[in-house]
C-alpha cells in the first residue's frame, strides 16, 4: 500500500502578473513590472500612456536616475533631482508630494529585508547628504529623518547609490552602498558590521536595485547586472534602462512581441493556456512553466512577470513535461531526459545531466511522463503517465510497487504542497487531500481555474 508523508511546509500566497518582451533574451536582462489594480500596469490590457502628461520632467530623457527603490507593495519609485516616477510609465511628482518631509535630490534608496527584525523589515529607506528617511506604507516612521552616522555606522554620507541583499544571495541580509568606486557591505548581525570592498568590473553606480533576485548597476542610463557576493558584472555589455526598465515611446521589445498571438498567449498570465509543469523548491519559491518560460509565483513584493528559463536555469531551453524538488536539487523532465540543480544561493547545474528517466530511476517501460511531484520533506516521487500513477523511492531511485490509475485520463502538470494535491489540466486544477484520496477517487473533485486561483486574474 502506498503511503504520502504529510507536507509540513506552508505554501506561500502566490499572485502572478505576465510580463513581455525580452524572451528571446538571454538571463542577464529584466523585463518591464505588470501589475494590475495598482499604479502599475498590465501590457496586456492597457493602451500606452503619454509619458509626460504634467509638463514636469520627461522619464525617457538620457538624464538617467538618481534613486531607485520598490516599496513595501512592489512598487517601483525611481527618483531624479526633485522629482519621483511611480511605476514604469506613471507621470512625475514632486518628491514632497509622495514623501513627507522630504525634497530631492535623492542620493539612494532601498527596501530593506531583515525578517530577524520584523519593524525594520519592508522598510523604504531614502537617503540625502547625511541624512536617511525611512517609510513603511507611505508613512515616515517616528523618530526619522536621522543621521546616517547613526542609523548605519560606518556608511558614509553623500551616497551613490545602495541595494538591500538577501540573505542566500549574499551571505547574510545585508546593504550594499556604493559611493566614489567603492562599495561598503552593511550587516548589522555581524562583527564587524562594515567591509569594505573595490568592484573594478562594476564601475560605478548612481542608482542600484535588486528585482526579482537579480541586482542591477545603473550609470546614468545604463544600466550591467552584477553579483552581489564577488562584484562580477554579469551583462556582456550596458543597456539602456528605457528598453527594459521604463516604458517609452519607440523603445522596448513589447510592441513586436504585441504582434505574435502565440507569444502573447504564452507570456499572458491571465490567457487560460495550459501549463506543461508547476512546482516549488525547498526554499518555497514556487514556478509555473510553459512553452520555454517561466513564472515566479511566490515574489508579489517584486512585482509579477515572465521569463525565458535561461533567466534562472542557465543551460535549460525547451518545454519543461515535468518539475519537482528534493532535498535540496530541482528536477526537470523533458522528453526522456532529466535534468537537476542545485538550489543553493543561485541554480547551479549538476555535471553529468541530462539523463535518460532510465537512467535515472528503474521504471519499467517509462521513457517519457505528463507530470511528476514529491510532496515536502518526503522521498515518493510519483510520475503520471497517461491515467497511470507510478511510484518511485528516491532513496533507493527505483520503482514502489505496481502502477496504479487515476481518474484523470489527461494530465498536464501536478504540485503537491501543505494544502495538498493539485491535478492541473487546461485552464482547470482539481485539489485533493493526497495522493491516497486521488487513487481512492472514482469521480473528480469540482474543477478551479488556474488563472484565477493561482495568477490572480
Amino acid at each position: 500500500m502506498w503511503t504520502v508523508r504529510a507536507a509540513v511546509t506552508m505554501r506561500v500566497p502566490i499572485r502572478l502578473c505576465s510580463l513581455l518582451s525580452l524572451l528571446c533574451l538571454s538571463d542577464t536582462y529584466p523585463l518591464l513590472k505588470g501589475r494590475h489594480n495598482d499604479t502599475g500596469t498590465n501590457l496586456f490590457s492597457s493602451p500606452d500612456p503619454t509619458h509626460n502628461v504634467t509638463g514636469l520632467a520627461d522619464r525617457c530623457t538620457d538624464e538617467g536616475f538618481g534613486a531607485m527603490a520598490l516599496d513595501d507593495k512592489g512598487v517601483m519609485y525611481y527618483f531624479r533631482d526633485d522629482f519621483v516616477w511611480l511605476g514604469f510609465h506613471g507621470p512625475a511628482k514632486r518628491i514632497n508630494e509622495t514623501w513627507q518631509s522630504l525634497t530631492g535630490p535623492i542620493d539612494a534608496a532601498f527596501r530593506n529585508h531583515n525578517q530577524e527584525h520584523p519593524l525594520e523589515h519592508q522598510r523604504i529607506y531614502l537617503f540625502k547628504g547625511s541624512k536617511v528617511w525611512s517609510y513603511f506604507e507611505g508613512k515616515l516612521v517616528a523618530g526619522f529623518p536621522r543621521l546616517i552616522s547613526e542609523e548605519f555606522p560606518g556608511i558614509p554620507d553623500d551616497l551613490d547609490a545602495a541595494v538591500e541583499c538577501h540573505k542566500g544571495e549574499c551571505r547574510t541580509d545585508s546593504v550594499l552602498f556604493f559611493k566614489d568606486g567603492k562599495v561598503y557591505v552593511y550587516s548589522s548581525n555581524v562583527d564587524p558590521a562594515v567591509k569594505q570592498k573595490t568592484w573594478a568590473n562594476v564601475g560605478p553606480c548612481t542608482a542600484a536595485v535588486r528585482w526579482m533576485e537579480k541586482y542591477y548597476c545603473f550609470n546614468g542610463i545604463n544600466f550591467t547586472r552584477f553579483d552581489p557576493v564577488t562584484g562580477e558584472r554579469l551583462s556582456p555589455r550596458p543597456l539602456d534602462t528605457r528598453d527594459y526598465f521604463v516604458r517609452c515611446p519607440g523603445r522596448g521589445h513589447a510592441h513586436t512581441a504585441r504582434q505574435n498571438a502565440t507569444h502573447m498567449s504564452l507570456v499572458n498570465r491571465c490567457s487560460n493556456r495550459a501549463f506543461e509543469a508547476l512546482s516549488s523548491d525547498d526554499k518555497s519559491r514556487t514556478y509555473a512553466f510553459r512553452g520555454g518560460i517561466y513564472f515566479r509565483l511566490d515574489t508579489g513584493k517584486d512585482g509579477w512577470h515572465a521569463w525565458p528559463l535561461s533567466h534562472t536555469w542557465r543551460t535549460l531551453e525547451g518545454v519543461v513535461d515535468a518539475a519537482f524538488s528534493y532535498r535540496n536539487h530541482m528536477y526537470f523532465i523533458q522528453g526522456s531526459q532529466v535534468s537537476i540543480y542545485s538550489t543553493d544561493q543561485i541554480y547551479i547545474p549538476i555535471a553529468g545531466y541530462p539523463k535518460s528517466i532510465q537512467e535515472e530511476w528503474e521504471v519499467p517501460g517509462i521513457t517519457a511522463v505528463d507530470a511528476a511531484f514529491t510532496c515536502p520533506h518526503s522521498s515518493d516521487l510519483y510520475l503520471i503517465r497517461g491515467n497511470r500513477m507510478f511510484l518511485v523511492d528516491l532513496n533507493t531511485r527505483k520503482q514502489s510497487g505496481a502502477a496504479k490509475t487515476i481518474i484523470h485520463s489527461e494530465v498536464d502538470s501536478a504540485m503537491c504542497n501543505a494544502h495538498g494535491l493539485y491535478i492541473f489540466h487546461g485552464p482547470s486544477y482539481y485539489h485533493y487531500k493526497d495522493a491516497e484520496e486521488l487513487l481512492a477517487a472514482t469521480e473528480a473533485p469540482a474543477p478551479g481555474n488556474i488563472a484565477s486561483y493561482f495568477l490572480d486574474c
